[in-house]
C-alpha cells in the first residue's frame, strides 16, 4: 500500500523506474532508450513546459482572479470549485487545487528526471549548462506556486530509479522557509547557468525570466534589498521594453513580443494544444454571435461591476480588458460585461484559443521593483517606475507620494495592469490585505461571505491526503 501512496504522489517521478514498468515493444520509450542525446533532453523539456499549458488554462485565472473582487461568476450551471472560487469557500475537493498540486508535482519530477541524468550524456558545456538553467527555473517555477498556495509542501529533489527509493524517501511536507531556500538556490543557479545563452524563444527559461522570478520571491518572502538588487538586474539587461499598445499583449500575435519574458504557448487547430479563456470570458448565452459558428461563452471568470466601473477615467486598459456589449447573432448588441485577455475571436472551438499566456512580463518588473524601491524608503524613485506603467496606460503620472500612500497606490496599479492574468490573490496574500480587501468586497455588495485568517492558505487536496495521510490538512480545513 505504500508503494502505492507515494508512487501517486509523485506521479512521472518514477514513470521512467525500468523495475516496473518493463516496457517491451520497441516503440515505448524507457529509461534504456530516453536520455541518451541532447535531442533527447531537449524532448524531455519540451514536454515538460507543455504540461505548464493545462496549469495556466484554467486553474491559476480561477484561482488567482475569481477569488478576489475582480471576477465573479455568471454561469447559469457553475460547477462546485468554481462557486467556492467565486465565494471564497475553498474545500479540499476542489478541481483546480487537484489540478495545480498535480501539474506541479509533475513538473517538478520532470526537472527532476532531466537533472538527474545530464552528466552521465556526452554533450557541450554549453548544452548541459542550458539544460540544467532550464529545468531548475521549471522546478523553482512549480514550487513558488506550491508554497504560496498551500505553505508546507514536500521537498522533492532527486529522481527515483527504483519502488525501494521512493519507499525510502522522506515525502512529509517541509516549512515554507526550506521550500523557498529550494525555490532560490534553484532560481540562482538557473540564472548562471542561462547567462549568455541566446536564441531562445521566450516560452523558454532564460537568465531573464530567473532573476524576474527571482525578484519576485524576493519580494513575496519581504527581502526588499535583495529584490531591488535582482530586478534592477533585469532592468538593466535592456532585453525588455514595454509593449507600446498594451492589447496587443493579449490579442492574436502576441508571440514574442518585446514586453514578454516568460510566455505559455497555445495554438488553435491541434487538439489539446489550445486554451479556453474564449469561452470562461465570456457570457454564459445562447445567442452569442461573436465566434465562428457562433461558439457560446460559459459565463466563469467575468469581471464584477464594481471592477468594470472603478478603472481612472483615460485607462486605455479598460478598453483592452472588458467588453461591455454583446453582438448577438441577430447582429444587434446587447449590454453584458465580459473578458477580452487572451480572447480567440479567430476560433469556433470549445479550448481552442491560440494565444499566448504571458506569465512573467516587463510591466511586473518595474511595479515589483518600485514595490522594494518603496519599502527600502526610496519612494522617490519608487515613482518613476509605476509611472512608466502608467503612461503606457494613458495616465498622469503620480508626485509626491508618501511610503503608506505609494504602497496602496502599487496595489491598485497591478489590480487593473494585471486583471485576469491571475496576479490578484497572490499580490493581496504577499502584501497582507486579502482580509481587509475581500471582507470589505463582500460587505460593501450586501454578500453574507466573509475570509477567514485560516484562509489565506488553501486547503491541500484530500486525494493526496487519501493516498499520503502523513501530509495532514492545513489547519481550519
Amino acid at each position: 500500500m505504500k508503494k502505492l501512496i507515494i508512487y501517486s504522489l509523485i506521479g512521472v517521478a518514477v514513470a521512467s523506474c525500468s523495475d516496473f514498468l518493463n516496457l517491451q515493444p520497441q516503440y515505448q520509450i524507457n529509461e534504456n532508450s530516453f536520455y541518451k542525446s541532447p535531442k533527447d533532453f531537449e524532448t524531455a523539456l519540451v514536454g515538460n513546459y507543455a504540461g505548464l499549458q493545462g496549469l495556466h488554462n484554467t486553474s491559476v485565472v480561477n484561482v488567482g482572479d475569481l477569488t478576489t473582487d475582480n471576477t465573479d461568476i455568471k454561469s447559469t450551471s457553475p460547477t462546485t470549485s468554481e462557486a467556492e472560487c467565486d465565494e471564497m469557500n475553498l474545500t479540499a475537493s476542489n478541481d483546480f487545487l487537484n489540478s495545480i498540486w498535480g501539474t506541479c508535482f509533475a513538473t517538478i519530477a520532470r526537472s527532476n528526471n532531466i537533472l538527474s541524468r545530464l552528466d552521465a550524456v556526452t554533450m557541450t558545456d554549453a548544452q548541459k549548462n542550458q539544460y540544467n538553467g532550464e529545468a531548475l527555473f521549471l522546478r523553482a517555477y512549480s514550487y513558488f506556486y506550491l508554497v504560496r498556495l498551500f505553505g508546507n509542501v514536500p521537498i522533492v529533489d532527486v529522481s527515483f530509479r527504483s519502488p525501494d527509493e521512493i519507499m525510502n524517501f522522506d515525502m512529509t511536507r517541509k516549512p515554507v522557509s526550506e521550500v523557498y531556500n529550494v525555490i532560490i538556490k534553484d532560481l540562482t543557479e538557473s540564472a548562471t547557468l542561462l547567462n549568455g545563452v541566446t536564441g531562445l524563444s521566450k516560452s523558454q527559461a532564460s537568465v531573464g525570466a530567473a532573476k524576474t522570478l527571482l525578484g519576485k520571491v524576493y519580494l513575496t518572502t519581504k527581502q526588499f534589498d535583495l529584490a531591488k538588487t535582482v530586478l534592477k538586474e533585469v532592468i538593466d539587461l535592456k532585453a525588455y521594453t514595454l509593449n507600446a499598445d498594451y492589447k496587443k499583449l493579449f490579442t492574436n500575435g502576441n508571440d514574442e513580443l518585446p514586453e514578454s519574458i516568460f510566455e505559455i504557448k497555445y495554438l488553435s487547430g491541434n487538439v489539446g494544444e489550445g486554451n479556453s479563456f474564449s469561452t470562461i470570458f465570456m457570457p454564459s448565452r445562447f445567442d452569442v454571435g461573436m465566434f465562428p459558428g457562433n461558439m457560446q461563452g460559459a459565463g466563469r471568470v467575468l469581471p464584477t461591476r464594481q471592477m468594470a466601473n472603478s478603472y481612472e477615467k483615460g485607462d486605455l486598459r479598460r478598453a483592452a480588458s472588458i467588453g461591455d456589449s454583446v453582438k448577438l447573432i441577430s447582429g444587434k448588441y446587447e449590454k453584458d460585461l465580459f473578458g477580452l485577455k487572451f480572447v480567440d475571436f479567430t476560433t469556433g472551438i470549445v479550448g481552442d484559443g491560440g494565444i499566448n499566456f504571458t506569465s512573467l512580463r516587463y510591466a511586473d518588473v518595474l511595479l515589483m521593483y518600485a514595490e522594494a524601491l518603496n519599502e527600502t524608503s526610496n519612494t522617490t524613485e519608487a515613482h518613476t517606475y509605476i509611472n512608466m506603467v502608467r503612461s503606457r496606460a494613458g495616465l498622469p503620472a503620480l508626485a509626491g507620494l508618501a511610503k503608506a500612500d505609494l504602497t496602496l497606490a502599487l496595489e491598485n496599479e497591478r489590480k487593473f495592469e494585471f486583471f485576469l492574468e491571475g496576479h490578484r490573490w497572490f499580490d493581496l496574500i504577499r502584501t497582507g490585505r486579502f482580509l481587509t480587501v475581500m471582507n470589505k468586497y463582500f460587505k460593501d455588495n450586501g454578500l453574507s461571505f466573509t475570509v477567514a485568517e485560516h484562509e489565506v492558505l488553501m486547503p491541500v487536496p484530500l486525494r493526496e491526503i487519501d493516498i499520503n495521510p502523513n501530509l495532514g490538512q492545513n489547519p481550519g480545513y
